[in-house]
């Protein structure tokens, strides 16, 4: 432990510098939601055709279905944030008052999910498809592609918690910061074991708080969302469970995740001026969704097994 301590109090923490958010001037934001976005396509042109869903419409339904979830992620930020952007419309865009364009700074995941959810049921109809089929292969896929998003956030040192220990170094004297940055690295170093490279990188400038170690929420939800790939993955293969059960693992999986980590976090998106967190109440009634249909998968209706749609149902890729 001495050693440990030892090596955290050594640490320069003025001289820490960020990673870089970007390799050969693409941003590693958008990267890691694509690279999240292909391990989602690879898995569903896997399983797909073992439960009936032929990769063709696989692979036509997300490049119909991806930009609307994306641009259904920016109205869902701009709404919930209307005050950044109704000053100066053309800020919606990425435009800045004054001149240049700065890209889009704000996407929510729950618009892009809701949207997507929409799109996927009207795509499914129009090309006569099961819907909940389908959804069994989007599940594990928002999974994971989540899960790399997350890594994205890191990079822009975004999407963090608040600083650890709760006491901003703002608010207590010049003199007392370095002890208080030792006790906060400590906790990631030492404490939960976090790698330095992360721990370095949420040592972070917050305008608001000051210059302080944050909480890695990013992780906390990547790995959260980790298991529950893993755990979709196993239940997929168990007899018990029934075509359309996973997307309402995911609904409860991902939203109990949610609803904890939402509250770390110092950026959140709330309903107006009412100082409620947006994702916790979307994440109670995601929650509430997914007992009802697998309530309704299992009593009302009991569809089929999913192991049955793999003995009977594959199809020609």
């Amino acid at each position: 432990m001495n050693i440990i301590m030892n090596v955290i109090l050594s640490v320069d923490h003025q001289g820490i510098e960020r990673l870089p958010n970007t390799i050969a001037g693409m941003p590693l934001y958008g990267i890691f939601i694509m690279l999240g976005v292909l391990m989602a396509l690879g898995l569903g042109l896997l399983e797909g055709p073992k439960i009936g869903i032929k990769r063709n419409d696989i692979i036509d339904g997300l490049l119909i279905i991806l930009p609307l979830a994306i641009l259904g992620a920016r109205v869902w930020y701009v709404i919930f944030e209307w005050d950044r952007f109704k000053d100066y419309l053309p800020s919606i865009i990425g435009f800045q008052e004054g001149g240049g364009f700065d890209g889009l700074s704000g996407l929510a995941i729950h618009g892009g999910f809701f949207v997507a959810v929409i799109a996927a049921y009207i795509y499914t109809k129009k090309r006569e498809m099961d819907y909940l089929k389908a959804t069994d292969l989007i599940a594990p896929g928002f999974l994971i592609a989540q899960a790399s998003g997350r890594w994205g956030n890191f990079f822009n040192q975004e999407a963090h918690g608040g600083p650890i220990t709760g006491v901003a170094s703002n608010t207590v004297s010049l003199a007392e910061r370095p002890e208080l940055w030792d006790t906060q690295r400590s906790f990631l170093s030492d404490t939960l074991r976090i790698p330095d490279f992360i721990t370095n990188n949420m040592f972070i400038n917050d305008r608001t708080l000051g210059l302080n170690y944050f909480h890695p929420t990013f992780l906390y939800e990547s790995l959260w969302n980790v298991l529950g790939f893993v755990v979709v993955l196993v239940l997929r293969r168990l007899k018990f469970t029934r075509s359309g059960d996973l997307i309402a693992v995911y609904l409860i999986w991902y939203s109990a995740g949610r609803f904890f980590i939402e509250s770390l976090r110092t950026d959140s998106l709330y309903l107006w001026n009412t100082g409620i967190r947006t994702a916790q109440v979307v994440s109670v009634l995601m929650i509430l969704a997914g007992i009802i249909l697998i309530i309704f998968n299992h009593i009302i209706i009991k569809r089929k097994h999913y192991v049955t749609a793999l003995r009977e149902d594959s199809v020609e890729s």
